[in-house]
């Protein structure tokens, strides 16, 4: 009796445990938004022609973030910003305080930038493209300060309003995205180029209270530069993925819109150059994220555990000399002067530019959906890669992720050369093009990241 009543009881336990493994898994989540608009005029980032500060604010510019915890207090948090890019600087400032306050490790923390060129300079990012004026520098210095603390903030916010939720995760597309890598006889310019590998998926992840069953927020990402308006302009604004946040917010009362910029590095908006455009591409992108959300059976649940990984890698540039940048202080290029000095500084100091430290890292729900997280600006072929070697149906490839340091080119458009290649790095402060490995070794760290949280 004795043992029958043993085994009957590892039967129920076997069958409980069945049922708890196989269940989904719910979360909890938070979600809030900072300001982050200069309250004053800035130099803003992202073309090297513009010789003033901002003139105006076409709409405010956010932080966002959302926290997101498992049964098994797993945590995720992504925070968007509408900025250039967030350098490792903010990053890792932001990270510490973090774990020192709420003990969230580095791993759990994905900060994403829209990449927008219509927002403020953001200190150590493209650090060769301007030189201040004290006053300006100043300006810049103190507003990197504070969105160090408008980034935190978000942060807490977004955990202090935890509360049940499901999430739900679908794709839908759109078109306005065009390669702008063009090949001609005196090598590759930016331009229209609609025969060039481009990716018009919109990822979109509704968050939505169990409680109301309202949505509390609504992320959406695209792979495409935000640079509808173009150098001309003087205004603040988040570009299209600004308009498309307000409009995603407009479309959804109550919940907060989000954009991460996805492997956008070699793709333009197409057309552009106008507010009205800006506006129209905007639109276009949160009506693509809307019929995801209203199409029934488009969108499923997401129901795994939240597993994180992160490294920093080191890429390698090719090989250089200190007569590389003693050429270089001749150039009519008033950037390239300023790299040729950084770099000969750093030799100076008795230790060259060779590597760059690169962040990795990636997010699973279980095995429904799984975010790929690359720094700085990356192009598209590392997501054609990603979702070759690993399936394309639940996975998103992220780019502008933790670190902005410069362009990242595939080992093709690092021969074929060009701005994303080459011309870039002047403005970024960087030594030169990456050596021929940087493809593979980004890869290799991918696929360790990947490993770890896919293991399951």
């Amino acid at each position: 009796m004795i043992g029958i009543r043993h085994m009957k009881a590892l039967a129920v336990l076997l069958f409980v445990s069945t049922i708890l493994t196989a269940a989904p898994r719910s979360y909890e989540a938070g979600v809030a938004k900072v300001d982050i608009t200069p309250k004053k005029s800035i130099w803003m980032s992202g073309y090297g022609n513009r010789n003033k500060s901002s003139t105006g604010v076409l709409h405010p510019i956010w932080t966002k973030a959302l926290a997101i915890r498992d049964t098994r207090k797993n945590v995720l948090i992504v925070v968007s910003t509408d900025l250039i890019g967030l350098p490792r600087t903010i990053t890792d400032a932001v990270s510490a305080r973090v774990e020192k306050e709420y003990g969230i490790k580095r791993a759990s923390l994905l900060f994403n930038s829209s990449h927008t060129h219509t927002g403020p300079y953001v200190r150590a990012n493209l650090v060769t493209m301007f030189s201040f004026t004290p006053e300006a520098q100043t300006t810049v210095d103190d507003y990197g300060r504070d969105l160090t603390d408008h980034l935190y903030n978000a942060i807490g916010g977004a955990l202090a309003r935890m509360e049940a939720v499901d999430i739900a995760y679908g794709t839908g597309s759109a078109g306005f995205a065009v390669n702008r890598r063009v090949p001609g006889p005196t090598g590759f310019k930016i331009g229209v180029n609609p025969k060039g590998p481009t990716d018009h998926t919109v990822p979109v992840l509704r968050v939505s209270s169990k409680r109301s069953g309202k949505p509390l927020a609504i992320v959406a990402g695209y792979a495409c530069h935000n640079t509808t308006l173009t150098g001309e302009f003087y205004e603040m604004s988040g570009d299209y993925a600004g308009y498309a946040q307000i409009e995603m917010e407009n479309n959804n009362p109550g919940a907060i819109g989000m954009f991460l910029m996805l492997t956008g590095a070699d793709q333009n908006p197409n057309p552009r150059s106008s507010l009205a455009l800006a506006k129209q591409h905007g639109k276009t992108l949160a009506d693509a994220t809307q019929q995801v959300l209203d199409t029934k059976g488009l969108m499923k649940l997401l129901d795994g555990e939240i597993t994180v990984a992160f490294e920093l890698t080191k890429l390698n540039f090719d090989a250089h000399t200190r007569e590389t940048f003693e050429k270089e202080l001749k150039s009519t290029i008033p950037a390239a002067v300023r790299r040729a000095e950084f770099m000969l500084k750093a030799y100076e100091e008795g230790h060259p530019v060779r590597t760059l430290p690169y962040p990795v890292q990636a997010v699973s729900f279980g095995k429904s959906l799984t975010l790929l997280a690359l720094g700085g600006e990356v192009v598209i072929d590392y997501a054609i890669r990603a979702q070759r070697e690993f399936g394309k149906a639940n996975l998103v490839v992220l780019g502008y992720s933790n670190d902005v340091p410069c362009y990242i080119p595939s080992l093709r458009v690092l021969r074929e050369g060009g701005y994303e290649a080459n011309d870039s790095m002047i403005y970024y402060g960087q030594p030169g093009p990456f050596a021929d490995d940087v493809e593979e070794t980004v890869f290799a760290a991918v696929r360790r990241v990947m490993k770890r949280v896919t293991k399951n």
